[in-house]
């Protein structure tokens, strides 16, 4: 439709037809991930799949308790990562840039009220002032518009838009009227354009997250080989299915899938307690990640500033007197009011006048007037005032100075009239009176914030949509290094190779574009630098979306704060600060659980080859392999609340190779040891502690064997006391593997420096008396198949359990796998706890 046959409008067969034909304005559907599909990916992973099977099987055959444990921890992190996408899904779908208030459209000749989804692509829409721009299109008609664009780009002050121009969907008229051609409606303009990449759903993993990963993948990799060998030779032996159903779940219990959960669990809590600082943590890995940001990307407007004007300096023009009255008495005067005088009668004192007259301020006059019985006054931009003043030039040096500062320098000037003869706003000769200087207002704690970032090694850079030597001023005001600002225009024609230059020197960007803050944050990810980018304006959201970590204001729009993973509940980027030491809490407290998860997983591993080796039968089952509850279950989640908030270990999978190979190689070797100590007694006719009867009783439908005749109840005798014995030095060696990494005394500092911390050496007391409960009763006893506190388990296993902390002890104190292995030369790790 052309612009001189649209003014009509369009017919009703017209709409009826376009909207058949799905050029509707119709909202953005919701993120591409349907419940469906979040909750297959996340049931139904390739590693819960291999549970479900075990588990599946396991009730077939009647062997309820050793289902639960095998599948428990992984049903459970399914849930939880399923309900926090769900969660995530329900925010975006309900994403929305546009309002939903009725707009006017011409059809058939008549202006008519419709909701913005029943506008179709050629409608004529009204433009008028308070009304949001709903489509794409050029204005039509209309003497004088003028758009507030901040939403979309971030820009303070008002466009003046004239017929043939651009209005884009998402703005806002604060002055004028008009009409419009809907030219791009729906998911084409730039309103659902914007709402679509919002809803996209972007969630980083964290580097913990990852290098947890890599570890599991991993152990199931070396799960897998082992469980192949083990299971071949079973089939060779005739092995019953139920055995080796429970020696698949045994083995797949060696996969530390409990990291997961632990992590799920310590940031929900470090969530709850950032919370309480001013951080809203939406995307929970989020409590961690912002703890490895290195470059901090703000806006200015909102973050840095408050938002409001404050009145830096008056300077009377040629002597005049009364100046600050009469600015007073202008600023409580005007019926319409804005930032600049609402800061100026915030600051002086004044009394209102009648006015007789009034022009408000507007982006394309560039000034407001009143006109009271003390005459007629004038408040606007210098230079627009300069052409009606008997001596401009007179003022070129207050003016220049200051705003090369970013300061924003008005002109107040008396003159006789504020209209032409045809009633139109227009000036004639001016007096100055007076060059009043305001800036904009810092928050408070932004200072003391920058200034920590830095002594933490965190570099800001700030991204406006202001003028660039505003931005500069205030950033240096600030306690930034503003060096050179640059202005967004010279970025369109940068490569990515001279972007990314640019970008590695400059800190403060002005007049910066939306898409421009994107293409910033991703050059700064393609440098290797973890990114947080924090903003309040719809204009921030994509940046928000392509930053490990978009930070939210809460008094921002309401899209931004939809796709933020952290909202600032204070309007303060101070609380990244706390949020940060919680995340460093979080990554040291699960680095520690991994020494300990890993340790167990590697001693299990070892021993299993060993056992199996050997010959004697199966050293666990898979109730038995419950009882990582107590050693690495309970241990994991308190040490995860204990950590400290010091720098991360950098060289956390090294470290862990030289914790974790010695205590497993040593466990494993200790633990096989007293396995076949115990398991040979009993076939030598050593009494396992109790009645035939009683073993009987404790075996029968347990292992899957017939005891019919004396060998058969022998060796599985043999096997359960083995295991009994096997299973008390794991548990307690588990527990002294607690004290070596947070070591409350010299006498355990030989991996680490003794912490001063006594809380872990009171857990190791109260587990230690829980393993005891274990032992002593027998219903606790006969369900994790132990005989019991018998002698020879005793006897057999405090000793080794002596001599395996020498022993460990030394490797540790020596350093004998880096001298084994030639890494001698590395620097000892010092504080693997914190």
């Amino acid at each position: 439709m052309d612009i001189a046959g649209g003014i009509a409008g369009l017919t009703a067969a017209e709409v009826e037809q376009r909207r058949r034909a799905g050029e509707s304005n119709v909202a953005v559907s919701g993120t591409s991930r349907t419940y469906a599909t979040i909750l297959r990916t996340n049931v139904f992973s390739f590693y819960n799949s291999i549970l479900f099977a075990i588990g599946v099987t396991l009730l077939t055959l009647g062997r309820y308790s050793d289902a639960l444990i095998s599948v428990g921890l992984g049903l459970i992190n399914a849930i939880i990562s399923a309900t926090q996408e769900i969660r995530a899904k329900r925010k975006l779908d309900g994403l929305q840039l546009l309002d939903r208030a009725v707009v006017v459209v011409v059809r058939d000749g008549a202006e008519v009220e419709v909701l913005p989804v029943d506008v179709v692509r050629g409608d004529v829409v009204a433009v008028r002032p308070g009304d949001q721009v709903v489509v794409d299109g050029p204005l039509l008609d209309g003497a004088r518009v003028e758009i507030d664009e901040s939403l979309l780009t971030g820009e303070s002050d008002p466009v003046a838009k004239a017929p043939g121009d651009e209005l884009r969907s998402g703005s806002l008229c604060v002055a004028g009227a008009g009409r419009m051609l809907a030219r791009d409606v729906g998911t084409a303009s730039y309103a659902g354009r914007l709402t679509l990449e919002a809803r996209r759903v972007t969630t980083d993993k964290t580097p913990l997250q990852r290098r947890i990963e890599f570890v599991v993948r991993l152990v199931m990799a070396l799960t897998v080989l082992m469980s192949g060998a083990i299971l071949a030779q079973a089939a060779i032996e005739g092995i019953s299915l139920l055995r080796v159903v429970q020696t698949t779940a045994v083995l797949s219990g060696l996969v530390p899938y409990g990291l997961f959960f632990l992590i799920a669990v310590a940031y929900t809590a470090g969530a709850a307690r950032i919370a309480g600082r001013g951080a809203l943590v939406q995307q929970v890995n989020a409590v961690e990640s912002v703890s490895n940001v290195d470059v901090v990307c703000t806006d200015k407007t909102g973050t840095l500033t408050t938002g409001k004007l404050v009145l830096e300096e008056i300077e009377p023009c040629g002597g005049a007197a009364g100046v600050e009255a009469a600015l007073g008495d202008f600023a409580h005067s005007v019926t319409v009011a804005n930032l600049t005088t609402t800061a100026l009668a915030a600051a002086l004192p004044g009394t209102a006048r009648t006015v007789h007259d009034e022009v408000p301020f507007a982006s394309s006059l560039r000034w407001s007037g009143i006109t009271t019985d003390d005459g007629t006054w004038v408040l606007g931009a210098p230079d627009t005032l300069a052409p009606h003043l008997a001596d401009p030039a007179a003022l070129d040096a207050a003016v220049a100075g200051r705003a090369a500062r970013g300061l924003r320098v008005l002109l107040l000037a008396r003159g006789a009239d504020l209209r032409d003869d045809d009633g139109r706003p227009a000036l004639d000769a001016l007096e100055a009176v007076a060059v009043v200087v305001l800036a904009d207002e810092l928050r408070p704690e932004v200072a003391e914030s920058i200034a920590r970032f830095r002594a933490a090694g965190v570099a800001l850079k700030v991204l406006s949509g202001d003028d660039p030597r505003t931005v500069a001023a205030l950033a240096t005001q600030a306690g930034l290094d503003a060096g050179d600002p640059v202005s967004g225009r010279d970025l369109d024609v940068l490569d990515d190779p001279a972007l990314d230059a640019l970008v590695a020197r400059t800190t403060v960007f002005g007049r910066v574009a939306p898409e421009q803050k994107v293409r910033i944050v991703a050059s700064l990810r393609r440098h290797g630098h973890y990114v947080a980018m924090i903003g309040d304006g719809v204009n921030d959201a994509r940046a928000l979306k392509g930053a490990q970590v978009g930070v939210a204001m809460r008094s921002g729009s309401a899209v931004t704060r939809d796709v933020a993973d952290i909202v600032l509940v204070d309007d303060s980027f101070a609380a990244l600060l706390p949020a940060q030491a919680e995340g460093r809490k979080i990554i040291n407290g699960i680095a520690i659980s991994m020494y300990v998860f890993l340790a167990r997983v590697a001693t299990q591993g070892v021993v299993i080859l060993a056992v199996t080796m050997l010959g004697l039968g199966f050293p666990y089952s898979p109730t038995q392999v419950g009882l990582t509850l107590l050693t690495v279950g309970v241990p994991t989640l308190f040490l995860t609340f204990w950590a400290r908030a010091d720098a991360p270990d950098e060289n956390l999978l090294g470290n862990l190779a030289r914790f974790v190979v010695p205590a497993a190689v040593i466990t494993a070797g200790f633990g096989t040891a007293v396995y076949t100590v115990l398991y040979q007694a009993v076939l030598n006719g050593f009494s396992t502690g109790r009645t035939p009867e009683s073993v009987i009783t404790a075996f029968e439908g347990y292992t899957g064997l017939t005891y019919g005749t004396d060998t058969d109840f022998v060796e599985a005798a043999a096997t359960i006391g083995a295991q009994t014995g096997l299973s008390t030095f794991v548990t307690l060696a588990s527990f002294g593997l607690i004290l070596l990494l947070m070591p409350p005394a010299r006498i355990f500092s030989a991996w680490t420096a003794p912490t001063g911390d006594r809380r872990p050496a009171v857990l190791v007391a109260v587990l230690v008396v829980a393993f005891g409960f274990v032992l002593f009763v027998p219903v606790l006893s006969d369900y994790f198949g132990l005989t019991g506190p018998a002698r020879p388990v005793f006897t057999t296993v405090l000793p080794a359990l002596v001599t395996w902390f020498v022993v460990l002890s030394l490797a540790y104190r020596f350093r004998l796998l880096d001298r084994l292995l030639g890494l001698d030369a590395l620097p000892r790790p010092q504080r693997t706890h914190s």
